[in-house]
């Protein structure tokens, strides 16, 4: 299949199991940003322009807040799936509950597992009732802004690398407009037997790059499975494991910022890959913040390399060439 944007023709190229390799990915502490922030934008450029991936710690949210985020969609997929039938996705909105109906380019199949996605001003009657899951919509939203928070000052230092003024970013991602369209994503992988084996075209999440500027990702330690390929080696598909830790968040560029950027920073290849007999077999939680410019704002490459795009049609494709209904 031929896609419009040349992103998603890249994504069909990876479906492959390819081979694993090590490579550094590596981990930025964040303390001090203030009267640090000429040092930690050069490594973070430095990190992004390698592999478009670093891991971030000293970043300012307390522990205590991701584990009560943790818990609350733990909770809210631990609902009776009729129960969680109530608040399906938006595919135009990118909000609610979806289960398998992610099926990426690159594979062709539903990832195996479900979702529930968080986009504020989209949120009508997608709430589960506190007799469901005690305090989950105030829980989810606060964790929600201090994500916001993070990425718009990470985003405030690759403005400063790449010429823009330092609230550029900040002001294509408002809450405060209805044209918000950042996401917060609760994603729960289901456990698999222990007998099981995977083919090539089974997988947790299939190789895909993200529509956005910016990725955080919080994850559970113990419960693996994420790989990157950078781009300069995606024909010889070579991944790398990345290990979570409870108390980094991994981050990545995303196909926007790239185009913002005239591909200066890349928005590479990544997958959840099925466990091996000797990993982890139970489900696995993660929760995932995408920085995704509001509706109006018009991704426009400085340099002409891209066409110029609002950000509500670059994720309306996205969107629609992954979901499957």
């Amino acid at each position: 299949m031929t896609y419009e944007l040349t992103e998603l023709n890249r994504e069909t190229r990876m479906g492959g199991m390819g081979s694993e390799t090590t490579r550094e990915v590596r981990r930025i502490d964040l303390t001090e940003l203030a009267s640090r922030r000429a040092d930690i934008a050069d490594e973070l450029w430095a990190a992004a322009t390698d592999i478009g991936f670093f891991q971030v710690v000293g970043h300012g949210i307390d522990l205590d807040h991701v584990r009560a985020a943790f818990a609350a969609a733990e909770a809210f997929f631990a609902l009776p799936e009729d129960v969680k039938a109530q608040y399906p996705l938006r595919k135009q909105f990118n909000s609610g509950w979806e289960s398998m109906a992610q099926v990426r380019p690159s594979v062709g199949t539903p990832d195996q597992k479900e979702s529930y996605q968080v986009t504020r001003p989209h949120m009508d009657s997608l709430w589960p009732s506190d007799e469901e899951v005690a305090d989950f919509r105030a829980t989810i939203l606060d964790f929600e802004t201090r994500c916001w928070e993070l990425a718009m000052s990470l985003l405030s230092l690759f403005a400063d690398k790449l010429g823009f003024d330092r609230d550029f970013f900040t002001r294509a991602h408002d809450p405060s407009s209805a044209g918000y369209q950042s996401t917060l994503r609760l994603l729960h992988y289901f456990a698999v037997p222990e007998d099981a084996e995977f083919g090539p075209s089974t997988w947790r999440a299939g190789a895909h790059t993200d529509f956005d500027c910016l990725t955080l990702l919080f994850q559970r330690e113990g419960q693996g499975g994420l790989q990157l390929c950078p781009g300069k080696e995606m024909d010889g598909q070579e991944w790398t494991s990345i290990e979570p830790a409870e108390e980094a968040i991994t981050c990545n560029i995303g196909d926007m910022l790239m185009r913002w950027s005239d591909d200066l920073l890349p928005s590479n290849f990544h997958r959840v890959k099925s466990p091996s007999r000797d990993e982890h077999r139970g489900p696995r939680y993660s929760l995932a913040f995408f920085a995704q410019a509001n509706r109006d704002v018009l991704i426009e490459s400085p340099l002409g390399k891209y066409p110029p795009i609002t950000a509500e049609d670059y994720l309306r494709q996205r969107i629609a060439a992954n979901f499957a209904r």
